[in-house]
């Protein structure tokens, strides 16, 4: 029988375990991605803090699939899907398909912020973060230079914007680093003059927690010295000065933005496939509304609205793992029968060490005990053996030492320009 041909856009948590769960016997399967391998965006905040390095969280796709000779990588950023042929064209390459699922996750959402992705720094992705790591270290060792008091405070000033899990996460890292780094390593620098401060459009941080949950982190960043304004919305970001809704206006050097994601351009599907914040229309067996017969769509950038979610399922890493599971069981079946049904496993996040929220069903809890679950959880999430050991060594020795030897400045070659890794 000859085998039907999925192709996946995306090897992110959705992605990844679809093509491990469709069975090879029945299925060659294709996955499409900018990246040549999967990583873990819970840690991406511990990159741009100096806390691992990218190949601590980062697996190839090729030697994930090396054992498997029904399922190939390809490199490229999908220009356009050609529906009715069944094609979907790359930077690089086109590749007919029977069933196409998209599972791309999100990308940075500026809110109509015109030229705001060219001014600020952000951690959605592993070379976002490698970036905001750059930038922060550029900024201590400047500052250590400085001779004008004022200016290097301006200098050592840091604004995150976004009260979720990533925000609340990089702002505690740098609250970390201005109190347990900046004395030990960087004695030129008074770590007074280091502003962290962190804004949230809302009444609370951590929204989609419980607010006791959400309580114990705001008290969490203040014991961090990084202020909190809520309920402060920002307007624009130019030449450095930040104009908020009510008017006033501050200088920030450094802004790192987490304020809000949406789904990445498709380009080809139908307009009326695609929802807010660039969301694909699903239904409950996460097949794209219009199109069911060859296209689905999972994770992030799936909208499945139900009665229990209907704004849609949370845009985190379990959702989209139970969806490809789900999936993978109808295509294997040869039929759609199982609806897909979100079991909630609950919600963490970690603001420095010792120091982690948990809301998990039933309860909610703070503090040690939650890091070391959060810890726990991360690490045997994480691909391949070898990275889960260097994380953990990582841990320790930063939980030892209150230190890394990561704080790399590593600035990028510029020449000769490749043009062709951003088609």
């Amino acid at each position: 029988m000859k085998k039907e041909t999925i192709v996946i856009i995306g090897g992110g948590f959705a992605g990844i375990n679809l093509a491990k769960g469709l069975d090879k016997k029945r299925f060659d399967i294709k996955v499409i991605d900018r990246n040549n391998f999967h990583s873990f965006p819970p840690l991406f905040y511990q990159i741009a803090s100096s806390a691992l390095a990218q190949s601590n969280i980062s697996f190839p796709f090729r030697r994930e699939f090396k054992h498997n000779k029904s399922t190939s990588y390809h490199m490229g950023h999908v220009k356009n899907i050609d529906v009715e042929n069944k094609v979907v064209t790359t930077s690089y390459e086109s590749i007919p398909y029977d069933r196409l699922v998209i599972a791309a996750g999100t990308t940075n959402n500026f809110f109509g912020m015109d030229n705001l992705y060219k001014e600020v720094y952000c951690i959605k992705t592993i070379g976002e973060a490698d970036h905001a790591r750059d930038e922060i270290l550029d900024r201590l060792e400047r500052g250590c230079m400085q001779t004008d008091p004022k200016r290097r405070k301006e200098l050592l000033s840091f604004l995150v914007v976004g009260g979720g899990p990533a925000g609340v996460e990089i702002a505690g890292a740098l609250g970390e680093m201005k109190r347990d780094v900046l004395p030990r390593e960087y004695p030129e620098l008074d770590p007074n003059d280091v502003s962290i401060t962190l804004v949230e459009g809302t009444g609370k941080v951590l929204g989609t927690m419980s607010e006791k949950a959400s309580a114990k982190a705001l008290s969490y960043l203040k014991e961090l010295s990084v202020d909190v304004r809520l309920n402060t919305m920002m307007k624009s970001y130019d030449n450095k000065i930040v104009t908020f809704a009510d008017g006033h206006e501050e200088y920030w050097e450094t802004l790192i933005w987490t304020a809000g994601v949406r789904g990445e351009t498709m380009p080809g599907l139908p307009e009326e496939c695609v929802a807010r914040n660039g969301r694909i229309l699903v239904d409950e067996y996460n097949r794209v509304k219009g199109i069911e017969d060859s296209i689905c769509a999972l994770g992030d950038i799936a909208l499945m609205e139900t009665d229990e979610y209907p704004k849609g399922h949370p845009m985190v890493a379990q959702p989209a793992i139970q969806q490809a599971r789900n999936l993978a069981k109808n295509l294997n079946n040869g039929e759609f029968t199982k609806k897909f049904k979100y079991s909630d496993r609950g919600s963490m996040a970690t603001i420095g060490r010792n120091r982690a929220v948990a809301d998990l069903p039933g309860f909610s809890f703070a503090g040690r005990i939650a890091w070391w679950i959060w810890m726990l959880i991360h690490l045997v999430s994480i691909l391949g053996m070898r990275n889960k050991i260097n994380v953990l060594l990582n841990w320790i020795w930063n939980y030892c030492t209150y230190s890394t030897s990561l704080r790399l400045l590593l600035r990028p070659t510029k020449y000769p320009i490749r043009r062709h890794w951003g088609d």
